[in-house]
C-alpha cells in the first residue's frame, strides 16, 4: 500500500458520519492490527455529540461480538469488562483509548491487517429514546505504530 493510500484512508477514518438528529461525530478512528490466529482486538475513537447521548451498541462485520468495554483499577488490579453503554455528555469529545473505555471486537473471522479499513457501527440513544446508527471505518495500524497514538 503507497504513502497516499494510506494517508487517504487514515483521512476517510477521520472524517466520519454527522446525522442531523444527534450530531455525532466520530474522529481518529483505529483498530489494533492482529496476527493470524488472533481471535481479539481493540478499537479506539474520539466520539463528540451535540446533545447528550448514550452509546448503547457497536458491531462490525469483521467480529462475531462487538462490545463496549471499560478498564479501569479495582483493588489495585486493572480489570476489564463489558458494559451496557457510556454516556456522551453534550459538546464533550469522549475518547475510546486503550486502558479506559473502548470496543472489543471479538470472535474475529479473520486477520486484522495493517491498513486496512475496518468498519463499525455505533448505535446511540437519545433522552428521547430515539435511536441512531453511526457506520464508520477505522483504520487497522500495527501494535507499535498504535501504541504512540
Amino acid at each position: 500500500m503507497t504513502t497516499f493510500n494510506k494517508l487517504m484512508m487514515a483521512l476517510a477514518a477521520t472524517v466520519l458520519s454527522m446525522s442531523a438528529q444527534a450530531q455525532v461525530t466520530v474522529s481518529d478512528a483505529w483498530v489494533r492490527a492482529t496476527v493470524a490466529q488472533q481471535k481479539a482486538t481493540g478499537a479506539f475513537m474520539q466520539i463528540k455529540s451535540a446533545k447528550d447521548v448514550r452509546l448503547l451498541e457497536v458491531r462490525s462485520p469483521v467480529a462475531g461480538v462487538a462490545e463496549i468495554h471499560k478498564m479501569e483499577m479495582v483493588d489495585n488490579v486493572m480489570k476489564m469488562r463489558a458494559v451496557d453503554g457510556m454516556d456522551l455528555p453534550a459538546g464533550k469529545v469522549m475518547e475510546l483509548k486503550p486502558g479506559a473505555y473502548h470496543v472489543m471486537l471479538m470472535d474475529l473471522k479473520g486477520q486484522v491487517k495493517d491498513g486496512d479499513a475496518v468498519p463499525i457501527t455505533l448505535v446511540v440513544e437519545g433522552k428521547d429514546k430515539k435511536r441512531e446508527t453511526i457506520e464508520i471505518k477505522a483504520t487497522a495500524k500495527p501494535l507499535n505504530q498504535a501504541a504512540q497514538h
